[in-house]
């Protein structure tokens, strides 16, 4: 079906992909981004290998993301440690913002939403003074994912309505008069 003339979509949507396809990469990568995130956070002292094969499922899901290749190498690393400094507990919630601001940089958005990361960071600042020991680590880590998540529909929202669609191309037939 063809699309709208003016309707906005996502930037990273446009790129020519080697393989796959952009609804199947971005929902496959967020899915293993997550998942590996949740391995990590799940992983005891006695469970080293669940965290190894979370931060390789992690690192895996930013890499199948639908980006310019840049996009994807730069956030691999920080969204880890991120990751890994969760093991602390809730106190260290505030650092949910790298991966925030590694999801906004892979889905082309632009610096104008980027503010939109203070809600992640003071939740986690307020959560971890709700939820100072280890043991309220679930619920604060629930109710932080939900605000992260609030705040990427939001600079989606934001993206799209201030940006001017991308319009087609007119192009001339051969023998038509140019409008003048």
């Amino acid at each position: 079906m063809a699309e709208a003339a003016g309707r906005w979509r996502e930037p990273s949507s446009r790129l020519a992909l080697r393989w796959g396809s952009w609804t199947g990469r971005s929902w496959g990568g967020l899915t293993l981004i997550v998942g590996g995130g949740v391995a990590i956070a799940g992983t005891t002292a006695s469970m080293a290998g669940l965290a190894a094969a979370g931060i390789l499922v992690h690192v895996l899901g930013w890499s199948v993301m639908p980006a310019s290749g840049w996009r994807r190498i730069v956030v691999v690393l920080p969204s880890t440690f991120s990751m890994v400094t969760l093991l602390s507990g809730p106190t260290y919630l505030a650092v949910l913002v790298i991966p925030f601001l590694a999801w906004l940089l892979v889905r082309h958005r632009p610096l104008r939403v980027w503010p939109m990361a203070a809600f992640v960071v003071a939740a986690g600042i307020v959560l971890g003074r709700v939820f100072p020991e280890y043991s309220g680590m679930l619920p604060a880590l629930g109710v932080a994912v939900g605000i992260l998540v609030g705040a990427a529909w939001a600079a989606r929202a934001v993206h799209a309505a201030t940006t001017r669609p991308v319009r087609p191309r007119r192009t001339l037939r051969r023998g038509a008069a140019s409008p003048s």
